[in-house]
């Protein structure tokens, strides 16, 4: 489950038990920092927490702030800032990251179909693309309609939602900015010239579950689809054999198909990435060919590089270009180098692996690299250090 699936359904149980609750949001940072733009948490007018905002450090003191956000009926924001390490350490939230976080509290009202949790509803309702959430979380200055946490979506096909309207002032400038960080592929905040004052709005990514299609249903996979399903991805898993291929086997995963070795080249590619675990040469043989004019980025294959080697040779009987089609794509052995033996440890390796290829990362020890553990996040001026605290650490 995603940390946005448990959002939800811990918002729907909320409402459901008539229990008013606010949204702490992650909208800017600058320098060091545990979470990135888009972590969210929902606080319970008595104080319950469900999500992070924080490793821990800003939960205790945002809960109570939220809480007095639900009482005070309007949003605020708040400034965690410990960039001078001494100062903090002794004064200040004990964050020890050297960085400046902003949070954006907000009631939530159940009767409106547009709040934030509504709207990320009905991305996550669709999400088989990236979208961008945008949230207006500062107003410097006078004379503007736009208020803090009006917001726009920007979907998949074009479509927009949202409470930030076409008629509001900035509206075209923020969409073709939330456009730009689509096609970027990386969140940022931006400022605008709005009225007689500075807007200044949060473009979060939002990106789709991982989809993986497992080919094979040994007992090897089942560790596999647990925690691939843990991480919220989805998850089909497809075997020719149907004792072995059967829901009871695999409850994490999305749906378990038969598909028979002869069926396969007429399957249709879904956009999933692909992992071949069936310990059967002819059907990984027969998937390979079924994938290769796909645009399937990752192909993982279970087995000895020789098992690649045989598979190769044959392949290019029928497509001598088979060689060229599959680098950059085509991963075996199999998973990082981890050492991994048993089942659940290979499983990691192999997830791991994927989570490095989709993050165009290369997989090594943090401690030996040389950038920064985050995407770099894009902001056109320096944070406006409004609604600045020093909060004890929650820990």
């Amino acid at each position: 489950m995603t940390e946005l699936q448990r959002l939800l359904q811990a918002y729907d149980a909320y409402r459901a038990a008539g229990r008013m609750c606010a949204l702490a949001s992650v909208v800017a940072v600058a320098g060091s920092a545990y979470r990135r733009p888009g972590a969210r948490m929902l606080v319970t007018e008595d104080g319950q927490l469900t999500g992070a905002i924080s490793g821990g450090c800003l939960e205790g003191d945002a809960r109570q702030r939220a809480r007095r956000t639900i009482l005070q009926g309007r949003p605020t924001i708040i400034t965690y800032d410990s960039t001078d390490p001494d100062d903090d350490l002794q004064f200040g939230s004990a964050l020890g990251c050297q960085g400046v976080v902003q949070i954006l509290l907000e009631p939530l009202d159940y009767q409106n179909p547009a709040n934030p949790m509504e709207l990320l509803r009905c991305w996550a309702n669709e999400a088989e693309a990236p979208g961008v959430f945008a949230t207006v979380y500062s107003w410097e200055g006078a004379g503007t309609e736009v208020q803090v946490g009006q917001r726009l979506l920007l979907m998949a096909e074009g479509k927009v939602a949202g409470t930030l309207s076409a008629e509001s002032e900035g509206y075209e400038a923020v969409l073709a900015d939330a456009w730009i960080t689509l096609a970027a592929g990386q969140p940022a905040s931006r400022s605008y010239a709005v009225g007689g004052g500075i807007m200044r709005v949060s473009l979060e990514l939002l990106r789709p579950p991982v989809r993986i299609t497992v080919y094979g249903a040994g007992n090897d996979v089942q560790p596999l689809v647990r925690l691939a399903a843990g991480l919220g991805w989805r998850v089909r898993v497809v075997d020719g054999r149907p004792a072995q291929a059967q829901p009871a086997r695999f409850p994490d995963a999305e749906q378990v198909q038969v598909l028979p070795l002869e069926q396969v080249k007429e399957a249709l590619y879904d956009g999933s990435i692909a992992l071949l675990m069936t310990h059967n040469f002819y059907y990984d043989l027969e998937v390979l060919r079924h994938l290769l004019p796909t645009p399937v980025p990752y192909i993982g294959l279970l087995g000895p590089r020789k098992k690649y080697e045989r598979l190769l040779a044959d392949l290019e009987q029928d497509f001598p270009d088979a060689a060229a089609r599959l680098a950059g794509r085509l991963y075996s052995p199999i998973g990082l180098n981890l050492g991994a033996e048993t089942p659940e440890e290979i499983a990691l390796s192999i997830v791991a692996e994927i989570q490095a290829v989709l993050a165009s990362r290369p997989a090594g020890f943090l401690r030996d690299s040389p950038d920064p553990i985050h995407l770099p996040y894009q902001a056109d001026r320096p944070l406006a250090l409004q609604g600045q605290v020093n909060a004890v650490c929650g820990i």
